[in-house]
């Protein structure tokens, strides 16, 4: 890892982006709020966060003109390039489309479509729940059972790329990796020491 990593947080016109950008912040690295496209070129690790319906965010991502730089981004880091994080809607948007908002397409750098939680008493899950985690670098330096704080409706699918999941009324895909590319459906900027350290093993990716 460099000195102090230069990590641009995208800034593509939705609310609540500084809580990740400030937890960043927090673990020594230079986290900047950037729409910019030299911003973000120049970073050496990109996040998407994201808050609210997979249609407000994907349009927004498109609205602001970063839709095309955030798939080339996230492609490269499925092929080991600079490492790429996506959180909550985050990384909702990296598959194909979803349920919640049809017609739209998302990014694609994953395959499948976010389907709604169909088995769930209450929706949306808003609340503190445990994860079953693969033995995957983002878990390092956490415990066997970790707890992370979750808001959402939809989750992505169950598949070769998900290194965690959760309980609520079914199993539930909480956290997918490939490569350099990972995301978290809950958010680890507001789940405590647990979040910090998933945080802080995302920036021990640059300069890998």
């Amino acid at each position: 890892m460099t000195e102090i990593p230069l990590i641009a947080v995208l800034d593509y016109g939705i609310g609540n982006l500084r809580s990740a950008q400030k937890a960043l912040e927090s673990l020594g690295a230079e986290a900047r709020l950037t729409s910019e496209v030299e911003s973000i070129s120049a970073a050496d690790a990109v996040v998407l966060p994201g808050v609210g319906s997979f249609g407000r965010c994907i349009s927004a991502l498109e609205e602001s003109g970063l839709k095309d730089l955030t798939r080339l981004v996230a492609e490269q880091a499925t092929e080991g390039g600079r490492p790429f994080l996506g959180i909550c809607v985050g990384l909702q948007m990296l598959y194909e489309g979803s349920e919640e908002a049809p017609g739209l397409q998302g990014l694609g750098v994953i395959g499948g479509e976010i389907q709604r939680l169909s088995t769930a008493e209450k929706l949306p899950q808003m609340q503190w729940n445990s994860l079953k985690t693969q033995n995957h670098a983002m878990f390092d330096g956490n415990q066997e059972e970790s707890w992370a704080y979750f808001v959402h409706s939809y989750a992505a699918p169950i598949s070769s790329n998900t290194i965690a999941t959760c309980t609520y009324g079914e199993e539930v895909c909480a956290a997918i990796a490939k490569s350099n590319l990972w995301a978290t459906q809950f958010h680890p900027e507001k789940s405590g020491k647990v979040g910090l350290q998933i945080l802080r093993n995302f920036l021990s990716l640059v300069g890998r």
